[in-house]
């Protein structure tokens, strides 16, 4: 077998490198080649073993960007499955025989969803991530052209990509107005000329401003923006279909509330309070979201069937209004006190080898969304004599499968939050192992 005698060839060269550099004595050579045998199935199980793995994320982060933000529900993990483990008719019409367009598979469900929430006809369409959905509007209908935008929301997301970056690289020009912390709806106006394509707002998703500050409500840029026959655009980038207030996070806005403001197009993520897979999806007038579709980039950026299908189950369950089956909206409406009783039976049963206890803390949403914002919960807290909270947590993020936590005061804290409560017995185990 191939891969056996690479591991071979891989291990026989590290040895000879050794003792070539004179970093193994006699005892130490013998040593290895004893276990040869030993340490080719390592280094074999090491190279077809996966580098993309499953962990457990006992952060409290329920939208954690490095670990892949949103788990997606059964539902969509099953027609993931039926769609990818055969031929599908992601681009064929069943009823005509012709050629489709892929965008119809949740186009339908968009309108479905949004059907009350504007006076004008709806179009939405999908493409790999919300900066390409934002850079892909922009060079649709700006090119060439001014985009108004506060300075206040010329944000930085994640990976150093910055909003002014994306609209250069759009091809629209950028016109800041207002101050970082104060913007006026007349710093708009009085910037307004023949070349002005669109008015822009930035969720600043990922940090607030807060003190002396000033910010034209959503209405007050749209009247401008009809008033001047020029479109409103909003980066919305969290996606939220549910009013966050029913898990108690206010002032963050979604989509259904922008598109009743009557902003002509909105851009937001598929992975962060949607509950779905990455994806930057595009909503707003016919017209304009027409033009964007008819962009060349459009199919550049456009995404493939496991995606439409993961996205497609999702909403089902938004349409379903069975929205306890989507992951990240099931967190986030956790009860603390169920949370406080499933950490007490852990932690009853790892206290004396780890100090365990259980005390009350905060979950945060994260992915770039409600920086404000914070979820009361109950933590499992971790000390030991012999073992430090870094040394622990290392031992934790190396076990199998990882197990993902945070240091705060000399303590591992755990917040099963976002932990899956099937995934409670595995994480007591790894805990008991570790003692």
């Amino acid at each position: 077998m191939a891969a056996v005698t690479d591991a071979a060839r891989e291990v026989l060269a590290k040895v000879r490198a050794e003792i070539t550099s004179g970093a193994l004595d006699e005892q130490s050579v013998h040593l290895a080649l004893s276990g040869l045998a030993d340490a080719i199935h390592r280094q074999l199980a090491e190279t077809l073993s996966f580098s993309l793995r499953s962990v457990i994320n006992a952060t409290g982060v329920v939208l954690h960007t490095n670990l892949g933000r949103a788990p997606l529900s059964q539902s969509a993990l099953r027609h993931i499955a039926e769609v990818a483990g055969a031929y599908s008719n992601l681009e064929f019409d069943l009823s005509s025989g012709e050629r489709g367009k892929r965008d119809v598979h949740v186009q339908r469900l968009f309108a479905r969803l949004f059907a009350d929430a504007s006076r004008h006809p709806l179009q939405t369409v999908v493409v790999n991530n919300c900066a390409a959905a934002v850079m892909l509007a922009l060079n649709s209908l700006a090119e060439g052209g001014e985009v108004i935008v506060s300075r206040g929301e010329l944000v930085e997301i994640g990976g150093s990509f910055r909003v002014p970056d994306v609209m250069a690289k759009s091809q629209a020009v950028l016109r800041e107005v207002g101050t970082t912390n104060r913007t006026r709806i007349q710093d708009y106006e009085r910037v307004i000329t023949e070349r002005t394509r669109l008015l822009l707002r930035v969720h600043r998703s990922n940090f607030s401003i807060v003190g002396f500050t000033e910010q034209p409500t959503l209405a007050e840029l749209v009247t401008l923006g009809q008033k001047h026959k020029i479109p409103v655009m909003e980066d919305l980038g969290n996606g939220a279909l549910l009013d966050l207030r029913s898990v108690g996070v206010k002032d963050e806005p979604g989509i259904l509330e922008s598109l009743r403001a009557e902003v002509d197009v909105i851009t937001c993520s598929g992975d962060k309070l949607l509950g779905g897979p990455q994806a930057g999806i595009i909503t707003g007038r016919e017209e304009l979201v027409a033009r964007i579709r008819s962009n060349p980039m459009f199919r550049a950026l456009r995404v493939d069937k496991l995606t439409y299908a993961a996205l497609e189950a999702t909403l089902q369950e938004y349409i379903r209004q069975n929205h306890n089956a989507i992951p990240v909206l099931r967190m986030l409406r956790a009860d603390a006190e169920a949370v406080r009783a499933r950490a007490q039976a852990i932690a009853g049963n790892v206290s004396d080898r780890f100090q365990a206890q259980v005390i009350p803390g905060e979950s945060v949403i994260g992915g770039g969304t409600t920086p404000s914002a914070v979820l009361p919960t109950y933590l499992i807290a971790l000390g030991g004599e012999h073992l430090s909270a870094d040394a622990l947590q290392n031992k934790l993020r190396n076990s199998e499968p990882p197990i993902i936590a945070r240091v705060e005061e000399g303590k591992v804290l755990l917040d099963l939050r976002t932990v899956f409560p099937e995934q409670d017995a595995i994480l007591q185990q790894v805990l008991q192992s570790l003692a």
